[in-house]
């Protein structure tokens, strides 16, 4: 079995980035972003990337990184706030835009993973999400259309592996970042710690090796904070 642990995330993926890659990536909000894996991205130069994730980070964190660095040509994101620099871009023309409700979007990652190339649903019927879609008619209802995706590059935020690539994540940081492994052709995951094949409760993985490629170790981590909101000191 090849070794999939790499010593870092440049190294991770030396020979899979290239310019027009669709990349799916783990992430909500701050929690459970794969920051080293985008950073090493950022640092690669390459440029005119399809981002498909639930949001597109905030100013300089995240995929906000590579929006300042006009590395991104499009997302595919189901929510865009607290990123002046995505709003300045996507208001002049700069940046393409594919909104996704939310349950949907997970849902084309998912059905990607899956090998399903659509699906219909009525999420998005009779709203701007629609135009252009097929609609079909089922039962008196109508649906729409969304085509799974299949992306080139999966980047992914765990808490645990072990050395065969099997993956555990921590609460709330799982969010999107189970349905971006399984579409992505290659999928590479940054993790807290890899401990030994074998060690690993079989019914408390949340993503099974075969659909990890790549692995590093991207501890320590600082904890970040979208908000932080004080008020002034009473006179004592």
């Amino acid at each position: 079995m090849a070794n999939k642990l790499y010593p870092d995330a440049a190294s991770a993926l030396d020979g899979v980035l290239r310019d027009g890659l669709l990349i799916a990536c783990g992430g909500f909000g701050l929690c459970g972003v794969p920051e080293r894996l985008l950073d090493a991205v950022c640092a690669s130069g390459v440029k005119d990337l399809t981002f498909a994730s639930n949001n597109a980070g905030i100013d300089g964190e995240g995929i906000g990184r590579l929006l300042r660095t006009r590395q991104v040509k499009k997302m595919i994101a189901s929510y865009v706030g607290e990123n002046k620099e995505f709003e300045r871009q996507y208001l002049a023309g700069e940046l393409e835009v594919e909104f996704s409700p939310q349950g949907t979007l997970a849902e084309r990652m998912r059905a990607g993973g899956a090998g399903i190339p659509g699906f219909y649903t009525r999420t998005g019927v009779g709203t701007l999400v629609a135009e252009g879609k097929e609609v079909k008619c089922f039962d008196g209802r109508d649906y729409i259309l969304e085509r799974g995706i299949f992306a080139d590059l999966a980047l992914v935020k765990a808490w645990r592996a072990d050395e065969t690539g099997n993956v555990v994540f921590r609460k709330t940081a799982r969010n999107f970042n189970v349905p971006a492994a399984q579409c992505g052709k290659i999928c590479v995951v940054e993790v807290e710690e890899i401990v030994p094949t074998g060690s690993l409760d079989p019914d408390k993985i949340h993503l099974p090796g075969v659909y990890v490629q790549r692995l590093i170790v991207g501890a320590p981590y600082d904890k970040k904070i979208e908000f932080r909101t004080t008020r002034a000191r009473e006179n004592a």
